[in-house]
Formats: C-alpha cells, structure tokens, sequence
C-alpha cells in the first residue's frame, strides 16, 4: 500500500489555508525572537533561529504560496514588534533565503506526498537555500549591509574566526554555505518528526488516522 504518512489534502478551504498561513507567520516570527549567535562557527552579526520550521509545515500542508507567505509575514511581524537594526537588510536576507528553502521544498512534496518525497524535497530546498545564500549575499544584501558595516569590519569578523578568509567570496563559501545548509536540515529533521502528528490539525481542523506500509 502507497506511504499516506503526508496524505494529500483536497478539502481545505481557502479560510483555513489563510489561518495556517497566518498561524504559522505567527509562530515563526515568535522563534524570531529567540535567535542567538554561534560564535564559534559564525561572526556575531549572524545569527541562528529556527523560524523557516513553520515556513516549511505550511509548505507541506498547504502548499509552497503558503510557505513563501509565512516567511513575509514573519519579517513584517518582527520588524512591527522589535524594528530592525538593519534597517530591513537582514530581514531581507532572511525572507529571500526562507523562500528558496520552502518553495523548492514544497513543489517537490506536492507532487508525491510521501514521506521520502518529503524529506528529498526538504534536503534539495536546504542546498538551493545555501548555494544561492552565496550569491544573495555577495550581489545583494552585504553591499546593502555596508552602508551600516564596512566591508573591512565584515571581512575582518571572518577573519577572527579563520585567519585564511581573504574575501568575501571566500567567507561566503567557507561559513555561509555550510551554516546555511545546516540550519535548513535542522527544521527538515524537525519537521520530518513531527509533521505526521500535526498535518490532520492544519488540514482538516481535527486528528485523522495516518496510514502507513
């Protein structure tokens, strides 16, 4: 019998798929919150949360629009309830890079809902988020940054960390890629685990048996 374990959903309404949406906004600008630096893998000015974790359920329930619109909500939400010391740069970086995980993650899903499907589509989502996390930041969002952060300071908190960084091309590739592909697998093995348990809620409004051979 066929893995139902991310059992295909035709009966949601518009109403419920913008509440999930909303819901999941919510929740993902909450996890905003507790961001918190890793300092022995990344410089201080980059941060690690799990907020794409609700971007990436609504994906897989509702749909990769779903996804892309938790991601904008949860910035909008997080520069209304704390600003932003960017002026909207990170949340930026943050939106762009949440879409290339969920949207590629939830066309994968949607067109085999599996479990397999699921985890394929999560794990190519988190490498297209980190490959173009270098070309994001690299023509986009660190020539925006350096209007707050010269580009000497930015290099040099790479530096601090390995002394061989030379450029940013180089910082990019040696500690956004990685960092960025790991965090996208944390809210993929997250997700994974939980998703069976949750998906009948946001779907229907109610539990539904799974079944799974």
């Amino acid at each position: 019998m066929k893995n139902e374990l991310f059992k295909p959903n035709t009966e949601t309404s518009k109403v419920r798929q913008l509440t999930v949406t909303a819901m999941m906004g919510a929740m993902a600008a909450v996890l905003m919150f507790f961001d918190f630096p890793v300092p022995m893998f990344m410089p201080g000015f980059i941060k690690f949360d799990l907020s794409e974790l609700p971007a990436l359920i609504a994906a897989f329930a509702i749909g990769p629009l779903s996804g892309a619109g938790v991601c904008l909500l949860k910035n909008l939400l997080n520069i209304l309830c704390q600003g932003s010391g960017t002026g909207g740069v990170g949340e930026l970086s943050n939106f762009i890079l949440g879409c290339a995980f969920v949207v590629p993650a939830g066309f994968i899903y949607k067109s085999k809902k599996t479990k397999t499907r699921a985890i394929i589509g999560a794990t190519v989502g988190a490498a297209v988020m980190a490959v173009f996390s270098i070309f994001s930041n690299y023509f986009f969002i660190y020539p925006i940054y350096t209007k707050f952060m010269p580009m000497e300071a930015i290099i040099s908190a790479y530096q601090k960390l390995n002394p061989n960084v030379e450029t940013l091309l180089d910082a990019l590739i040696r500690f956004n890629l990685p960092f960025t592909f790991i965090k996208g697998m944390c809210s993929t093995v997250i997700t994974v685990a939980i998703y069976k348990y949750i998906s009948p809620i946001l779907k229907h409004g109610r539990a539904q048996k799974t079944v799974n051979s």
